[in-house]
């Protein structure tokens, strides 16, 4: 189980993250938006950090900013940049998400994350995969919040969440002039329901781009456009 994640540029291992890597993290790696040339990006509750790989193999950004609270994955985060092509170009933080916003006067070109999403009442007797799944270790208002006083003028914040919160996040994003620009809706097949909302939002109204992807026609069997997306990232893609 605890062997590194491989993927076609780096490597990731997860063994000290509660959270291990899944679809919801490639997806939003590969189809977050860089078209604005970023040129420094935070990555907020970086788990194992591979949204800030990705977007280091897809992009010019100088620097590329993580964020964990959690020490054992703030700690293989570290690990995963420093072997990784883009060292240079890689950092990450302890810190909750609060203390870095208090602390720091940067601006970020763009910000992405794949949020803690579980809110319902139950939890498991381990305490980081808690931590990692649960929404009250990062209230969506706590993340937007920091989002509006840390994205730069013409920055884009890129996130996934459960499609059932996507009404609500986008009202409360409305609340710090937080606009979505645009919209893509995940299901697992064709006859699932739609899953998962990644929703990309800036300080700009337009109109909103809205799309969908499936992943499998059945099992194993990819759909074109998962494979278009994710292809430059899984091995056997």
């Amino acid at each position: 189980m605890n062997k590194p994640f491989k993927f076609k540029d780096f490597s990731v291992n997860q063994d000290k993250c509660a959270m291990k890597i899944g679809t919801d993290s490639v997806l939003l790696g590969a189809w977050t938006s860089i078209k604005n040339n970023p040129f420094s990006v935070l990555d907020i509750g970086s788990g194992t950090g591979v949204l800030s790989l990705m977007i280091a193999q897809r992009s010019t950004s100088e620097t590329i900013e993580a964020l964990e609270i959690d020490a054992d994955a703030y700690e293989q985060c570290s690990e995963n940049f420093e072997n990784s092509p883009w060292a240079d170009r890689l950092f990450c933080y302890h810190a909750s998400l609060l203390e870095f916003v208090e602390e720091t006067e940067d601006e970020y070109d763009l910000i992405i994350c794949n949020p803690p999403f579980y809110s319902e009442d139950y939890k498991t007797n381990d305490k980081a995969r808690d931590l990692a799944r649960f929404s009250d270790a990062m209230p969506f208002e706590h993340l937007i919040y920091a989002v509006a006083r840390l994205l730069s003028g013409n920055g884009m914040f890129s996130v996934v969440i459960p499609f059932k919160e996507e009404e609500r996040f986008i009202t409360l994003a409305s609340k710090v002039g937080l606009f979505p620009n645009r919209i893509l809706h995940i299901k697992g097949h064709p006859d699932a329901e739609i899953k998962r909302s990644l929703l990309e939002f800036s300080f700009k109204e337009s109109k909103i781009e809205t799309s969908k992807l499936i992943i499998e026609t059945e099992r194993h069997k990819y759909t074109e456009d998962y494979i278009n997306l994710t292809k430059y990232f899984y091995l056997k893609m």
